[in-house]
């Protein structure tokens, strides 16, 4: 474990240099996009910061900006609407970034929820759980790739179960789960998981000067599990399940992991830290392996407090078995918003 004075000491280096001068969080209005915003904003440093998110958390998004500014004038925070389950709607954010920015240091993903309950689709035929934490977030990459080559160390960062993966989670007959009985809470999790890890795989394969980071934040209650349930009866029986059995778990396994004051600290030092990958803020700890068990750059695996989890058995099963399967079919789900 990378102790919390270790994360402190590596935050503390951040400055006008060192700091991401373009980031770029989607799903920064709340959870641990928002705690990490928070943390990046309180170093000081001169940055911008595009916090995109949907119309509905604009109100208090604002609040939030005005917030930041207090502690840091010197940070401009760029409000950006959008409904990044649509991926018409991720295409054309990402085609005002590239119209404003000549280059993103830093592309922050964390928009998603669980998916409880039945399932739901977008106006584009997507499951929404799975649009928003697999398919929107491997777009963002795709179209911010020409700004994120052209910084000095960028990265990517995506918040969701890196670590998490297990060698029979994709149904690679059904990567969508549309078939009858295939779609549930626990099978959707894992297997979005781990479509998104091996995506993700191939494109810091593709982009050796990006890194690239797959992040478990361990248990932060931020609401997910109940968005999951819009829609639902709140009477139902999977509301009680929720508010009786799984609430109570996520809050005892919270006390386990980091705490919500830690978790925008570590995930700043996921962002900014040269131990992974060797590029930016210097680190002389022990560096992470990749998620092909090496100490240089490509993917890391990385868990609630900060250790890299390379899954290796896991994923070289998964790398045999699905990823040409998810790289093809996430490509074709994309290819006409690229």
């Amino acid at each position: 474990m990378v102790s919390y004075k270790q994360i402190e000491a590596s935050n503390a280096l951040l400055n006008d240099a060192t700091a991401p001068r373009v980031s770029v969080f989607v799903g920064g209005t709340s959870g641990i996009g928002q705690l990490t915003v928070r943390a990046l904003v309180a170093t000081g440093a001169s940055l911008r910061i595009y916090l995109v998110g949907r119309k509905a958390s604009e109100q208090r998004t604002r609040a939030f900006i005005q917030e930041l500014r207090a502690v840091n004038p010197r940070a401009d925070i760029v409000w950006t609407e959008a409904e990044v389950a649509l991926l018409s709607d991720t295409k054309r954010v990402c085609e005002v970034i590239r119209t404003k920015e000549q280059r993103v240091d830093l592309l922050f993903l964390t928009a998603g929820y669980a998916p409880m309950g039945a399932r739901r689709e977008t106006e584009e035929g997507l499951e929404v759980a799975q649009s928003l934490e697999h398919y929107s977030r491997i777009l963002f990459v795709r179209l911010l790739l020409p700004v994120l080559g052209a910084a000095a160390a960028p990265r990517v960062v995506s918040v969701l179960g890196g670590g998490l993966e297990r060698a029979s989670s994709v149904n690679v007959d059904d990567l969508d789960l549309k078939k009858p009985g295939n779609f549930t809470f626990i099978r959707a999790q894992t297997q979005y998981v781990a479509m998104h890890t091996l995506a993700l795989e191939r494109l810091a394969g593709e982009n050796p000067d990006v890194t690239f980071v797959h992040s478990w934040p361990g248990s932060v209650n931020t609401g997910n599990v109940w968005r999951g349930l819009q829609g639902q009866d709140p009477n139902s029986w999977m509301a009680w399940f929720v508010w009786l059995v799984l609430e109570p778990v996520i809050r005892l396994v919270g006390l386990l992991s980091s705490s919500d004051e830690e978790a925008g600290p570590r995930h700043l030092f996921q962002s900014t830290s040269a131990a992974f990958g060797g590029r930016g803020v210097p680190w002389e700890g022990k560096p992470g392996v990749n998620s092909l068990g090496k100490p240089e750059d490509g993917l890391f695996l990385v868990n609630y407090k900060c250790d890299t989890t390379p899954n290796v058995k896991a994923m070289h099963v998964l790398r045999e078995k699905a990823l040409e399967k998810v790289w093809d079919h996430t490509q074709e789900v994309l290819r006409p918003y690229l």
